[in-house]
């Protein structure tokens, strides 16, 4: 049950791309699911840029890698029991309708501090429209459902 004070989730949480729309511009290196796409609606994947064979940074939109490894998030604390895979797999389920009280919250303050820090660091360093510039915090902020051309 909500308090009076707090925030619903909706107003606060504003991606700009769905899952389907990342997943076709190429993101964690089509493996992100590692071949297990059963949970998700199939439509998500038809055009996705997805590796039969693992990692493969050619499939990511910038054509680099970006990011941690799994095992790094698990050392920061970022994966939860209930999505095991990280915040794109929380994202997804989220995008279908689930909710759960905590997680969400956990997740979307981590998209909301995550996109002004990065968003910051090209406005300030890269030319307007030179997807060239800063390609590794572009690939970054595309797996965070920011748009990354600007």
């Amino acid at each position: 049950m909500k308090s009076k004070n707090q925030k619903p989730i909706l107003v606060e949480f504003t991606p700009q791309l769905t899952p389907k729309q990342m997943l076709e511009q190429g993101v964690f290196g089509g493996w992100y699911f590692e071949g297990e796409y059963e949970e998700f609606p199939s439509d998500w994947f038809n055009g996705a840029k997805l590796s039969l064979e693992g990692f493969d940074p050619t499939l990511n939109c910038f054509g680099v890698r970006a990011g941690q490894s799994r095992v790094e998030w698990q050392q920061k604390g970022w994966i939860t029991p209930e999505d095991p895979l990280g915040w794109f797999q929380w994202y997804c389920r989220y995008s279908m309708g689930r909710r759960l009280d905590g997680i969400d919250q956990f997740q979307i303050k981590r998209w909301k501090q995550f996109g002004p820090r990065h968003l910051g660091g090209i406005r300030k360093n890269c030319e307007a429209y030179d997807f060239s510039c800063r390609r590794g915090q572009r690939q970054a902020l595309l797996q965070w459902a920011y748009d990354p051309f600007f």
